[in-house]
């Protein structure tokens, strides 16, 4: 008969009571801590800190703090032969977060426990964590048997809200509590009472599977008759050793309803323990180095027990942390990789971003990814790992196949938690836009548990239903780290072939990436970028730090072009070694919550602090190398390092009014409040020497007034907000704007969640009003360039804005510097003009992508804020419009108007985000020709 309400309810009693009986408390441990903001080994903790006595209760942990707490137990003489394992707990806290559930935000209160990586004897024993609470001793101890213990627990980072809504407006000022964010809790040794645990484990299995899957079946009228029979048996009330008999009998009666199998058909997950590990995020570096200390030294321990377990970690940023840091813990990586149970893979040096970092930037990420695991851990990559990444460019599919990686592998392109028109493939071939094509499959999560509703959920909610028999399931624990618990391998080794549930084989990716090549991959294939319907908000939150990951790109360029030629042409000695290190500076700075910032405030410190030092290091080799190519040269050489002839204007040094080229005419030179400004001409990749001229003469064919300017090619008329009421081309006779450019507008900006990560669609329809004028001032007014000063206001942010226009130019620039000082405010600068286009294009690395103008399909209305990198640009036939940029990549173009997005101000998680000084330089540019027979692509570079 149906299990009864009566039968059901005992059922979940016995259950619960059951899960009393894993851990019997047998003593207490007594603790001494001592505290530190400072990094030990655990020799020179154990030497040099001061540690006191501390008892259950007491408060401790200021922020970015660690305590290291020892104690010692000894194995009573009645524990002979038994399991035992430590109950710790060093400081714990509760939270409320929003979590979004079943696509609705419900509030979650979490309990956080103090992670704590945990040595017993000296050696490594795996840590403690939310997840993680149990570490074992020995599985059969020995009376008089003396264990030594100490942990290194993290106090924490303070409050931080990373999930936001609106803010009540006196958030800011509401202190952070300094001292006692932890408090420590009881901690104990005991007997584990193992044939508890893997009773429970058959038990929850078997009523997990009958709760989802066909309720009429004979399939659960079995299970139903286990269950009861369960309970008929498992006697708590007996004296111990007779009731654990008891708990024997009672899993042999369970053990012919899980050696049921499946038939031939069925469907199989590949899986494997993985451990997601933020580089930094609500946590800086250093505490990343700790998390995987703790992780791995976890998974070390897993293994040892499960030696058909197999645990994924990608990031070699992260396993090179370990080996500088924890040298002992890394060795053991290395013999587990030898075993076969650690799977290096993933490629990338860190899990990058993939919409700001330049092409370049990518290609090196896979490169020295791939150097590191061939030449540290024997392994060649062939697997792109993003799960976490938001959003994938159009040009990775031919970056990938360049460096010879030829798998990729996601989940976040279907958590698009706002709606929008569904992703249609698991398993498929994707397309570049150059063609390239590489074979990709999506799997839906990473921070995965193991049992079987959730496996079965995880095959019926595939959105290709053919063409694949097998999916990747990946598990354990992560964003923070911690990974697989002994609950997901106990639930994954009784699926390896259970009837009513997908087949469950504990296997390498790369197994399921090959196989599936094999059996044939689904004829499907999916072209462009994959653009992700959520966190539109990374193109352009911390600004500081995107502009600094810009100019370290070029910097790092420049280095290595003039530091070969020097090599070549001198004798210059190129610094390997530390080039080497700076790439790898901005590489991990390019990690996916860094740099689309959204990561907290002290990460941002840290983020900008190191890519000022590459621009700085790469400038000295660049200026060292540059003076190695000069030694037998006087006067003044001007470098370009793009590789095409350009005419720039200059600034020159103070002793020069004039230039003239080696044996040449003099150059024009401009005088601007006693600063002397010539133009000069470049060759490609290369150099010009000059020596001081007095200036020359030119004919000045610029207009400057408050209101106009004016060059051969082009006037522009502002009116007294500093916006540009009119484009003239004087070549077509034709009028550009359609409206008022350079159009200022701000928004508030309050997505429902993600504060920094968001910009949600209906920001239009909240605009801030910028009712102040500008104060408009002549700078310059030819002959080789005019310019204007506007000053505004915008709400509570003060403008500075220098507009220039060159002689013979279609270009202008917008040299802006604003003292940012908004909250939860939004700024774009729009371009309305008379240019028709059903499609804009955007740079990406290495070309560009079209996208929609119009909002037609829901597909469309996604792409309300997209990425771009130095350029977007309306194109017709024999014209085109574009706005440039230097450090900008957030934007949006809805019909004939690209809407430039310049600062967003999120609280969370970092609340002073971009608050300051903001410099950044934006402009427009319009060509009359085809799109191939213009510059726009040369324009971008030179800004």
């Amino acid at each position: 008969m149906a299990l009864t309400k009566e039968w059901r309810h005992r059922i979940m009693a016995w259950r619960y009571e059951l899960s009393k009986h894993f851990y019997q408390p047998i003593g207490q441990i007594g603790l001494k801590a001592a505290f530190t903001f400072d990094k030990y080994t655990l020799e020179e903790a154990l030497e040099e800190l001061d540690y006191k006595p501390i008892k259950p209760g007491t408060g401790w942990g200021s922020k970015w703090e660690y305590g290291w707490f020892k104690g010692e137990l000894t194995v009573p003489d009645f524990a002979q032969g038994q399991m035992i394992a430590v109950m710790l707990d060093v400081g714990r806290e509760s939270d409320v977060i929003m979590e979004i559930k079943q696509e609705e935000m419900v509030p979650a209160v979490i309990e956080e426990v103090a992670e704590a990586v945990v040595y017993v004897n000296g050696n490594y024993a795996g840590a403690v964590d939310r997840q993680h609470r149990v570490i074992f001793l020995t599985d059969a101890a020995k009376p008089g048997e003396t264990f030594s213990l100490v942990l290194e627990a993290y106090g924490g980072h303070g409050p931080q809200e990373w999930r936001s809504g609106p803010t009540p407006p006196n958030r800011e000022t509401v202190p952070e509590p300094p001292h006692n964010q932890r408090t420590v809790g009881a901690n104990h040794f005991g007997i584990w009472q193992e044939v508890a645990f893997q009773l429970a484990m058959d038990v929850e299995t078997l009523w997990d599977l009958r709760e989802n899957i066909d309720s009429d079946s004979l399939r659960v009228m079995e299970i139903d008759e286990g269950l009861k029979e369960f309970t008929l048996i498992a006697d708590f009330e007996l004296p111990r050793e007779e009731m654990l008999i008891s708990l024997l009998r009672a899993r042999e009666a369970l053990k012919p309803l899980l050696d049921k199998h499946n038939g031939d058909t069925t469907p199989e997950m590949i899986g494997y323990g993985h451990a997601h590990i933020d580089v930094a995020w609500l946590w800086p570096l250093q505490e990343t180095e700790r998390k995987c200390a703790r992780t791995f030294s976890t998974q070390i321990g897993l293994m040892a027990r499960y030696p058909e377990y197999k645990f994924f970690q990608s990031q070699p940023a992260l396993y090179q942390m370990v080996k500088d840091e924890y040298p002992e813990l890394y060795s053991r990586i290395l013999e587990a990789v030898e075993r076969g149970q650690w799977i290096p893979e993933g490629a990338a040096w860190v899990e990058p971003d993939t919409n700001i970092p330049s092409g370049e930037s990518l290609i090196r990420q896979i490169i020295h990814g791939k150097r590191f695991y061939k030449e540290e851990l024997g392994v060649d990559c062939e697997l792109m790992w993003l799960p976490d990444v938001f959003g994938y460019s159009g040009a990775l599919p031919q970056i990938m196949r360049g460096c010879g990686v030829r798998f990729f592998s996601t989940q976040k392109i279907f958590w698009a938690y706002h709606g929008g028109a569904p992703f249609p493939y698991n398993t498929f071939i994707w397309e570049g836009i150059d063609g390239s094509e590489v074979l990709a499959h999506f799997h839906n999560d990473y921070n995965s548990e193991t049992k079987p509703s959730l496996i079965i959920e995880r095959w019926n909610k595939r959105v290709q239903k053919d063409g694949f028999s097998k999916r990747l399931y990946p598990f354990g624990w992560g964003d923070g780290g911690g990974g697989p618990t002994r609950e997901h391998l106990e639930y994954a080794l009784r699926q390896k072939d259970l009837e009513g549930v997908p087949k469950f084989r504990i296997e390498s990716p790369m197994v399921f990436f090959r196989e599936q090549e094999h059996e044939g991959w689904p004829n499907v294939k999916y072209v462009g970028e994959l653009y992700f319907q959520a966190h539109r908000g990374t193109y352009t939150s911390q600004a500081k730090t995107k502009t600094l990951n810009r100019r370290s790109e070029f910097a790092l360029r420049d280095a290595e072009l003039w530091g070969i030629a020097a090599m070549i042409l001198g004798d210059y000695k190129f610094p390997y070694r530390q080039w080497d290190q700076n790439w790898k500076t901005l590489l991990t700075n390019q990690f996916h919550d860094i740099l689309p910032g959204s990561s907290i405030h002290r990460v941002y410190e840290e983020a900008e602090s190191q890519l000022s030092g590459v621009i700085d290091w790469a400038s000295d080799v660049s200026r060292n190398a540059i003076d190695n190519l000069l030694k037998d040269r006087n006067g003044l050489t001007l470098f370009n390092s793009l590789s095409w002839e350009r005419e720039e204007l200059v600034e020159l040094p103070e002793e020069y009014k004039g230039l003239r080229a080696v044996d040449e005419q003099k150059l024009t030179v401009q005088e601007v409040d006693g600063k002397y400004y010539a133009e000069v001409r470049l060759p490609s990749c290369g150099w010009t020497s000059f020596e001081s001229a007095d200036s020359d003469v030119a004919e000045n064919n610029m207009t400057a007034s408050e209101s106009v300017l004016e060059n051969e090619l082009m006037r522009v008329h502002f009116d007294e907000y500093g916006e540009i009421t009119s484009i003239f081309d004087k070549i077509t006779q034709s009028e550009l704007a359609y409206d008022n450019c350079n159009r200022l507008r701000m928004y508030q900006d309050i997505p429902s969640a993600f504060d920094a990560w968001d910009i949600d669609s209906m920001y239009r329809e909240t605009p801030v009003e910028l009712p102040e004028k500008a104060e408009i001032e002549v700078e310059a007014k030819g002959p080789l360039f005019a310019s204007l000063v506007i000053k505004r206001k915008l709400n509570n942010s003060m403008m500075t804005q220098r507009v220039t226009l060159r002689r013979n130019s279609r270009r202008m620039d917008f040299h802006t510097v604003i003292d940012w000082q908004e909250r939860h405010k939004l700024l774009k600068v729009g371009f309305p003009v008379g240019y028709h286009a059903r499609e804009a294009l955007h740079e990406i690395q290495f070309g560009y992508i079209p996208r929609p103008t119009h909002r037609s399909r829901e597909i469309d209305r996604d792409q309300h804020e997209v990425s771009n990198h130095k350029w977007t640009a309306l194109v017709e036939n024999q014209r085109g419009f574009a706005v440039l940029n230097d450090s900008k990549y957030g934007i949006d173009v809805l019909d004939n108007n690209i809407n430039l997005t310049l600062l967003k101000s999120p609280l969370a998680p970092d609340m002073t985000a971009d608050r300051g000084r903001q410099e950044f330089t934006y402009a427009f540019y319009f060509w009359n020709s085809p799109l191939i027979e213009s510059d726009l692509v040369q324009q971008g570079y030179q800004l």
